[in-house]
């Protein structure tokens, strides 16, 4: 199962498609859930755990993989399960991940398979469930429905992001316009909330949407206002969406006469050259990788003085 992480090159090849492969799993029954490839480093047999004192619940205890100290989470009890621990099968398996700046594993019951899906089969939960559980998204592989794990919110909980811009940088911003509002697109109800708030102690309003296909219909609307100019200062888009991502989202803004002068900063958990290759590709102005306050709200200044 760790072979599939070394063809980084080919799956570099779906990005801009508006296509995603998923690693699907089950937390202890029958329902399927997945991850996005890209976030995973490769999955092993559920190692031996050393327990940390005063750690998160749902942390079940930390491991050295390949010579580094991973801590590994109980996914099912991170989301509101029974703890894998009451009924631990030979299948287990340890998730070992890397997003946002970090390296962590979780404990999965059994790992399905890999499936190509395009963004645009990837639903937004139901309605009233974004701000109750960990779910980001739905789909349907082979006629069952996929549940999408959030697993920045899940490691939100065990590892909680500074989010607070410091001062001199917020005397910085006090120089600039704030007439104009900044266009959040993240599917992730928590990291829509980091970004919001950094740019609120800048002093900028902002305007947010769940995934591409939703801000360009705004965007849309906008310019048939002819209201672009005066409303938008800069869009800060996520790059893994469902129904349209974050790529595709940049390359309909350049398509589009009234919105093509708009500055886009792709904003991803994932890292890597592929990433910053797919940007220039995609006509994207800058790409940071989530979550650093501090530079998110430089990388904003920059861009509203260029502007």
């Amino acid at each position: 199962m760790s072979q599939f992480i070394d063809d980084v090159d080919q799956r570099t090849r779906l990005v801009g498609q508006n296509r995603m492969e998923l690693l699907l799993f089950h937390l202890g029954g029958a329902q399927s859930f997945g991850i996005n490839v890209f976030k995973v480093r490769e999955v092993i047999a559920k190692p031996k755990l050393r327990h940390i004192p005063g750690s998160s619940p749902v942390v079940c205890g930390v491991a050295n993989i390949r010579g580094r100290t991973v801590s590994v989470i109980d996914l099912a009890q991170a989301i509101g399960f029974p703890s894998l621990a009451v009924e631990e099968g030979d299948d287990a398996k340890v998730i070992v991940t890397e997003f946002n700046r970090s390296v962590q594993g979780f404990w999965v019951s059994a790992v399905d398979r890999i499936v190509n899906v395009n963004w645009e089969a990837v639903k937004p939960p139901p309605r009233g469930t974004e701000k109750d559980s960990y779910l980001v998204a739905v789909t349907e592989v082979d006629g069952r429905l996929v549940e999408i794990i959030d697993v920045e919110r899940v490691f939100a909980q065990v590892n909680p992001v500074k989010a607070d811009v410091s001062d001199a940088v917020q005397k910085q911003a006090e120089e600039m316009p704030h007439d104009r509002r900044i266009l959040v697109v993240d599917d992730s109800l928590v990291a829509r909330k980091q970004v919001e708030r950094a740019i609120s102690e800048l002093g900028f309003r902002t305007e947010s949407r769940s995934d591409g296909k939703a801000a360009l219909e705004y965007l849309e609307e906008l310019a048939a206002a002819d209201m672009v100019d005066a409303s938008i200062e800069l869009i800060i888009a996520d790059i893994e969406m469902p129904r349209m991502d974050g790529y595709t989202l940049t390359r309909k803004i350049r398509e589009n006469s009234k919105l093509k002068g708009l500055r886009v900063i792709l904003h991803s958990s994932l890292s890597g050259q592929f990433n910053i290759d797919m940007v220039k590709r995609a006509g994207a102005d800058d790409f940071l990788p989530k979550f650093d306050p501090e530079e998110l709200a430089e990388t904003v200044l920059r861009h509203v003085r260029r502007s």
